[in-house]
């Protein structure tokens, strides 16, 4: 399922980008290139250098918006965070539940992995970890998964958790009543798409328990199962508690967890506070864990100033350069696993049958100047779909990745010609857009550069979120359009499978048998190795034809204080607290 990335923020209608709009960006995109030669550099995995923006290029934030943020960043030494043994956390805007099982977005997941612990538990690394099972293994065919829990295993309230428990929590997740969001991820899991349709009880699930210590998967297809097992969707549910309050029984006193933490306190548009679970089978280090609402990005940044934060969910979007003088090692910006890229309705002219066309609009991209002056977050440049970081996978990139800028270009000219455009044959195409100023910035300069190149003139649709995302879906009305994915698990196939041609997630209209081939083929390989080798070969298969345009690949950013000690970058960007300590003054 993964994330389908929607920022909000003020714009109008539909835009029409006409020669004056269009010259300035032109202008801009000019005198960049022209100033600063490191702009066209390729550096596919690295992080671009602080560069002295161009007059003409507007500012990544507004101007008054930045002298806000720059005299936040003047302000003195930061103070201490409070020395009360609780451990602060900003974490974006209010959950939505801590319903395990019905948790849909990122402020959830965060708070409930310090709640619950799956059969497998997110290490501090985001590495799958042994939780509720201390070991497993897998049949020779990838098929059937054995899972062996530990002993003495407790819910916070004391009681006992046993195998027939789980089987139990996984029937209560796949219930069509439950509408687990993320259930779907689950779909090699023996009958788990018609259970959740209604056309099989529960009880027709491939999970067992053969004993009370033991519980067993049946799959349809190899799947990752391990990295599936650490969402909430896989967590451990206490049943009886859900049956005694039913939609109440996630409000403090009464929710009942597995985890380093039990909730002590919810108040809502303000915080949720967690603290050490005594039936845990190790002590968390740190006593008290307190989840704020924090939704606003720059209020925030104030909260991390004064020491009311310890961490916080990200930074505000200007100035890097100056957030990285002012707060050094704090600022961590990490690789994340997550894409931006241009779609292409492949099922309608202008780009049905015209690799070439597509070819030239992404070579004439210069992907350099969008990652540092246009998003100006850290971002990667990407020429390839599936993000960097993914363990086991070492994935392909477009063939002139390694190119210049202007050798780009100059490919992309030939390029345009062969699909029979240039000259007296000008392109007018539409580019299709959620609001969000964001999505605009990114808009104008794609179409600078579109026009700058090849001489493409580019009509902008904005649009808000559900009529986007109905237009996206029918592929009736788009041509080039704004997509981007996160990944729900560390795997390959959660991006790949966007492009497989029988999932309603494919937005382009893509179909290619030999691609569903591969993918096909990586779900019946007998081991990772195998797997990731068809999956790459899927990836290089899909830019071979140019069916996307890469655009970027997205980071985390957070703030992280001295005395926090434990935290390790990573690339799922999860952080459970249990690995976390606090350090007086820190180190």
């Amino acid at each position: 399922m993964g994330v389908s990335s929607s920022w909000l923020g003020p714009d109008k209608g539909g835009v029409s980008l006409g020669n004056g709009s269009m010259m300035g960006a032109g202008r801009a995109f000019r005198k960049c290139r022209q100033r600063n030669s490191a702009c066209r550099r390729h550096r596919r995995l690295g992080y671009p250098a602080p560069m002295r923006l161009p007059s003409g290029l507007v500012p990544a934030c507004p101007l008054p918006a930045c002298m806000v943020l720059a005299c936040l960043l003047l302000a003195p030494a930061l103070p201490a965070a409070a020395s009360d043994a609780t451990l602060h956390r900003g974490n974006g805007p209010e959950p939505s539940t801590l319903d395990a099982h019905r948790c849909p977005e990122i402020a959830c997941a965060n708070i409930l992995r310090d709640l619950y612990e799956g059969l497998v538990a997110d290490g501090p690394d985001g590495q799958p970890l042994p939780g509720l099972a201390r070991e497993w293994g897998v049949s020779p065919d990838g098929l059937r998964w054995t899972f062996h829990l530990r002993e003495g295993l407790r819910w916070s309230n004391g009681e006992p958790l046993d195998a027939h428990q789980v089987v139990a929590s996984f029937r209560r997740a796949f219930e069509p009543a439950t509408a687990a969001p993320h259930a779907a991820l689950f779909d090699p899991l023996r009958n788990a798409s018609r259970v959740q349709a209604g056309e099989l009880p529960p009880e027709a699930l491939g999970v067992s328990a053969a004993d009370s210590r033991t519980v067993v998967f049946e799959l349809t297809r190899s799947a990752p199962l391990p990295s599936l097992l650490s969402l909430p969707v896989a967590f451990v549910v206490h049943l009886p508690g859900i049956a005694a309050h039913g939609s109440q029984h996630t409000r403090p006193g009464r929710l009942v967890s597995n985890g380093a933490y039990r909730l002590s306190a919810w108040t809502p548009q303000s915080h949720v506070e967690l603290e050490r679970n005594p039936y845990f089978r190790e002590a968390a280090p740190i006593p008290r864990v307190r989840f704020h609402a924090t939704e606003d990005a720059g209020s925030e940044l104030q909260r991390y100033l004064a020491g009311d934060l310890h961490i916080t969910e990200t930074v505000p979007p200007q100035p890097i350069e100056g957030l990285r003088e002012r707060f050094g090692e704090q600022l961590r910006i990490t690789p994340y696993l997550g894409s931006f890229w241009l779609g292409l309705n492949l099922t309608r002219p202008p780009f049905q049958d015209n690799p070439a066309l597509r070819e030239a609009l992404s070579l004439a991209i210069d992907r350099d100047i969008l990652t540092r002056h246009v998003t100006a977050l850290g971002e990667v440049p990407a020429y390839a779909l599936v993000p960097p970081g993914i363990a086991g996978y070492d994935g392909p990139s477009l063939p002139w990745a390694d190119l210049t800028q202007d050798q780009r270009e100059s490919l992309a000219r030939q390029r345009f010609a062969e699909a029979g455009h240039g000259g007296d044959r000008p392109l007018v195409i539409e580019l299709r857009y959620n609001t969000s100023t964001p999505h605009r910035r990114m808009a104008l300069a794609v179409a600078a550069m579109w026009r700058e190149v090849l001489g493409v003139r580019t009509r902008l649709r904005n649009e808000e979120w559900r009529v986007y995302v109905q237009n996206r879906r029918q592929r009736a009305i788009t041509q080039a359009f704004r997509g981007g994915w996160i990944a729900d698990l560390d795997d390959p196939r959660n991006f790949l499978t966007l492009f497989a041609g029988d999932t309603a997630l494919n937005w382009s209209g893509h179909l290619d048998p030999g691609y569903d081939a591969l993918i096909a083929a990586a779900d019946k390989a007998p081991n990772a190795s195998v797997r990731a080798t068809h999956l790459a070969a899927a990836e290089a298969r899909l830019l071979d034809a140019h069916a996307v345009i890469p655009l970027y690949f997205y980071t985390s950013k957070h703030l992280v204080r001295p005395e926090v000690q434990g935290w390790q970058d990573n690339a799922l960007d999860r952080h459970p607290s249990r690995f976390l300590r606090l350090v007086e003054g820190g180190e």
